[in-house]
């Protein structure tokens, strides 16, 4: 499998130690970002090519795009993706606060063909979420999201522990677009920001970011907590996360899936 990546950053770094170098099945040929003099030293020191525009990016034989970027990349380079009939991962799914970029990006799916693969992030959990409302039978879910402190703009100078956000998922990503990920995956794969309810608390005693899910409904009830190391190149991003990146790359060209 032939790889696009768009973002070189350290899960781009990540992923390029865990495909190129390490002999895997999938390789990433093709990165675009923008940073270019330094993405290309980059992707030259792991066999792959990199690209100044997003069209000759787009041009390369790639088989999978996956981004590893911003917000901002997702806006400016998911639909040009989906219209070249590629299927995309898209981890920076903070781009998905905006409804209307939502609906825009499944019209454009369903349009050209082409699957949009959200991984699960910090977190876990979510087939299950996926699984209790397939028949629309999800009653509630909540999110108790507990972050150091100095990690959260505005509570840095925070000395004890503080709930800093109650309410429902929509809210809490239209105000910490960059911190509740997890917020907007839970809600993806459920019943919606609308509906989700969402408890941000600014902790200065922890160092790890500590995320519980709590679901119910006809299925009946779970409850799931996770807590979650920073990478060692860059502690604001989530270990797992990363890995989740990873595993979503690797689920394209399994012939068995655990769905």
């Amino acid at each position: 499998m032939r790889i696009g990546m768009l973002g070189c950053g350290n899960i781009g770094k990540f992923l390029l130690q865990s495909l190129n170098e390490e002999g895997a099945n999938e390789r990433i040929v093709a990165i675009h970002s923008r940073n270019y003099e330094q993405t290309t030293k980059i992707a030259e020191s792991y066999g792959a090519k990199s690209y100044a525009s997003l069209e000759s990016f787009l041009e390369a034989d790639l088989d999978l795009v996956v981004e590893v970027a911003t917000i901002e990349a997702v806006h400016a380079s998911a639909l040009a993706v989906l219209e070249k009939r590629l299927p995309l991962i898209i981890s920076s799914i903070g781009a998905f606060s905006e409804r209307t970029f939502l609906e825009v990006v499944q019209q454009k799916s369903e349009e050209f063909k082409a699957k949009v693969y959200i991984p699960s992030g910090a977190v876990g959990g979510l087939d299950l979420i996926q699984s209790a409302n397939v028949r629309g039978g999800l009653e509630s879910v909540q999110l108790r999201t507990r972050k150091p402190a100095h990690s959260l703009q505005g509570a840095e100078k925070i000395t004890t522990v503080k709930t800093v956000f109650e309410g429902t998922a929509h809210e809490a990503i239209m105000l910490y677009p960059r911190n509740m990920n997890v917020a907007i995956a839970i809600s993806l794969a459920g019943i919606g920001a609308e509906r989700t309810i969402v408890q941000l608390i600014a902790d200065p005693t922890i160092e790890r970011n500590i995320h519980k899910i709590t679901a119910r409904g006809d299925f009946g009830e779970f409850s799931l907590e996770v807590s979650n190391e920073a990478m060692a190149e860059n502690p604001k991003t989530s270990y797992l996360a990363a890995l989740s990146v990873l595993s979503s790359v690797k689920e394209q060209s399994r012939r068995i899936k655990i769905l």
